[in-house]
């Protein structure tokens, strides 16, 4: 139910819900808000999570067994399409083609599209099992502190828990990252060779990883990459030097938290038991 102010009711008519709250529940102003964020606050039998939302006459009611000791902050787990930016990672720059080829666009003609726009209560995953109700609160003041590269799609996390923010941005050295590359051609394990040789190179410094070929066949291969940390422009390192031309480039797991079935473009709640 959309429950806009009443067409009698002006926008500026009554006084603001979170007033009504405070003297109802005798607490302070933030309190109230968070009493109505947390969905505990109905106006005429409907919940309202806007505190400034203004009533005059209508029945105001608190939801009896209303505490805000158990307000939990939420982490977001999102299948971030290939094209969309994440706000971490830079916007590609134009490289210049290979004699006799066209140069190709370093992103699309009407610009890059930010993945917050996809944290909408619409996109919420069918298949998100959590059982966490959902608050417009949600959405609001979520960190991201993972990259993924631009022409990427796969796992972007968004939190509101400074326990798991700092968790990601402390432990990401050592946290593995798992990427399926898809690659044209069917490549066999000879093809690795010169990316084994580089790994065994000390003076190109590269990080800890795996990588193996997954599926091949004449069309399409596809290669697992498993590297501790975040290294973006990695994958596309590694398949240049054995002259793999990669198609297409997905995160699928980040240290225990993987991507599962969550549909490209959605997002779902960490589940409780969930951990980085």
């Amino acid at each position: 139910m959309n429950f806009s102010q009443s067409r009698d009711q002006g926008p500026s008519a009554g006084e603001r819900l979170s007033k009504r709250v405070m003297q109802l529940r005798d607490c302070s102003r933030r309190e109230a808000e968070q009493y109505i964020e947390a969905g505990f606050v109905r106006v005429d039998g409907v919940v309202v999570q806007e505190p400034q939302f203004r009533v005059s006459q209508q029945n105001v009611a608190i939801d009896a067994h209303a505490s805000l000791l158990n307000l939990m902050s939420v982490t977001l787990i999102m299948n971030k399409p290939a094209g969309w930016t994440d706000g971490l990672t830079p916007l590609p720059v134009a490289k210049p083609a290979p004699p006799g080829r066209k140069p190709e666009p370093a992103r699309p003609a009407k610009g890059p599209q930010n993945l917050r726009l996809l944290l909408t209560p619409e996109h919420r995953s069918q298949h998100d099992h959590s059982g966490v109700r959902f608050l417009k609160s949600h959405l609001a003041k979520l960190d991201a502190s993972v990259p993924l590269e631009y022409e990427a799609s796969g796992l972007v996390a968004f939190t509101q828990d400074f326990r798991t923010q700092r968790k990601l941005v402390e432990d990401m050295p050592f946290m593995e990252h798992e990427l399926i590359i898809d690659v044209r051609g069917e490549v066999h394990p000879d093809a690795l060779r010169p990316i084994e040789r580089a790994m065994r190179d000390e003076r190109l410094r590269l990080p800890d990883f795996k990588i193996s070929v997954g599926s091949a066949n004449p069309e399409r291969s596809k290669l697992r990459l498993a590297v501790k940390g975040s290294h973006l422009g990695l994958a596309v390192y590694l398949c240049e030097l054995s002259g793999l031309d990669i198609l297409a480039l997905r995160r699928i797991r980040l240290g225990r938290v993987s991507l599962g079935d969550l549909e490209e473009g959605a997002w779902r709640y960490l589940a409780e038991g969930e951990r980085f």
